[in-house]
């Protein structure tokens, strides 16, 4: 079924990539991330190594649109002490234990005065939640509630060794792939969540290995990968390449909550039929037919949002397992490296690569002799695919390519009208250009 330059190879020949994934996934989980800061440069130095991948800095201040960047966050160490000096609270054991972008703070807390700055998820106990307060200076930590509640009177010591740096940036990183074309495909990950597996930890190495196994094959559309804090990194690219962004993407794919076992989810662009639309719902129906959702756009959720606000509009949906806010482990420390599963990541990987076989090949043909079927006997194109297992789907692939290769329909229209296999039509289409019967029109992808 895949042709020597089919990208549908990487399936064939990528051992396991499920369980690199997860490996990968797993060496990127301990890392404290945040919208900026060093946990950031650690996992671009580590996605370095596996593609060519450009580091960016943007200096704190930068005004992006309606936003600035903000001053870039470190954070060393922090806890909550008992009276004889034991840890209750230990950064180094989760650095989900304190508020993102919390303020420096060392001193001595009674109980009461600490419990403001507590926050615990009363519904699950035994989490430790997840929270940030990126643009209000506060702090906090984040702890079970089963703790929380076994707190004495105290008092207790409070340390967060944190700072901020207005000279400092945002840091975000591009692994651009070239392709025959300008025109692009974008394929966005946020890198700004500290140990959360699924969100997103697996979105990073997913995205960074198909971006590795990409590398080499020839590609009709360049496609670009970013790793991005989420909201104000999507914001700060797109103020950066505001132009390229309008002329040059022509499909996008957010990842996010890739890696766990629940059915795939895609959430559709602004535009709600955009080809990126189309190929992923067909492409989940072909794969998973009793088990995946579509959701109409909505404008909460990850950088889609920001891909496809009104000024931008750009064709950029979003593709999840788990949805946000849906599952029990969303955002808290349940979101382990148990959750995610080799499984599902491999399941994740095929749908991408397929999707982006379909992105990558979809055109719109012309039938060169419309006047009535030819004859394809006479042309040897019945013995082309005489041994072919696939023979008699390819058989039907040329009629009903000839028949619906009007210059209007494109091979993804074809395929959901026959029910005939995408690459099995792209394969005939080839084979009948190559025979002069068919011809791309004008505009090689249906959305130019």
């Amino acid at each position: 079924m895949n042709t020597p330059d089919s990208i549908l190879n990487i399936l064939d020949a990528w051992s396991d990539p499920g369980r690199d994934v997860h490996r990968l996934a797993t060496l990127l989980f301990p890392i404290c991330r945040s919208i900026t800061g060093n946990g950031v440069r650690d996992t671009l130095d580590i996605l370095a190594r596996h593609i060519p991948l450009t580091p960016y800095e943007v200096p704190s201040g930068t005004q992006v649109f309606d936003w600035t960047v903000p001053p870039e966050w470190n954070i060393r160490d922090a806890y909550i002490k008992d009276h004889t000096g034991r840890k209750l609270v230990d950064f180094q054991q989760s650095n989900l234990h304190v508020l993102g972008y919390s303020t420096p703070v060392h001193g001595t807390f009674s109980r009461e005065d600490l419990l403001p700055h507590l926050i615990t998820l009363p519904e699950q106990p035994e989490a430790i939640p997840y929270r940030t307060s990126y643009y209000n200076r506060t702090w906090g930590f984040c702890l079970p509630h089963r703790l929380a509640e076994s707190l004495g009177p105290g008092p207790f010591e409070v340390h967060i060794d944190a700072d901020f740096n207005d000279h400092g940036s945002l840091t975000y990183g591009e692994c651009l792939l070239p392709g025959a074309s300008q025109d692009e495909i974008l394929i966005s990950t946020h890198i700004c969540h500290p140990s959360l597996a699924n969100d997103n930890c697996a979105g990073l190495a997913t995205a960074c290995l198909l971006a590795h196994h990409l590398q080499g094959h020839t590609l009709p559309l360049s496609v670009r990968f970013l790793f991005i804090p989420g909201t104000i990194g999507a914001i700060t690219w797109l103020a950066r390449n505001e132009a390229h962004a309008r002329n040059h993407i022509r499909h996008g794919i957010v990842l996010s909550c890739i890696g766990d076992p629940a059915p795939p989810v895609y959430k559709r662009s602004r535009q709600g039929n955009a080809p990126v639309d189309q190929t992923l719902a067909y492409v989940l129906n072909q794969l998973h037919p009793d088990a995946h959702r579509i959701e109409p756009f909505s404008p909460y959720g990850y950088d889609e949002r920001q891909f496809c606000s009104p000024g931008f509009n750009l064709p950029v949906g979003l593709l999840m397992r788990s949805k946000y806010g849906e599952f029990p482990q969303y955002h808290n420390s349940l979101d382990n490296l148990d959750f995610i599963t080799p499984a599902a990541i491999q399941q994740t990987i095929r749908i991408l690569v397929h999707a982006l076989h379909a992105l990558l090949e979809n055109r719109v043909m012309v039938n060169q002799l419309p006047n009535c079927e030819p004859q394809l006997g006479k042309r040897g194109l019945y013995s082309a695919i005489g041994g072919d297992k696939d023979r008699y789907q390819k058989q039907m692939a040329m009629l009903w390519l000839l028949n619906q290769s009007d210059g209007a329909q494109s091979l993804l229209d074809i395929a959901e009208t026959s029910g005939i296999a995408f690459p099995i039509l792209v394969q005939t289409a080839r084979l009948l250009q190559e025979h002069g019967l068919l011809q791309p029109a004008h505009s090689t992808h249906p959305d130019r």
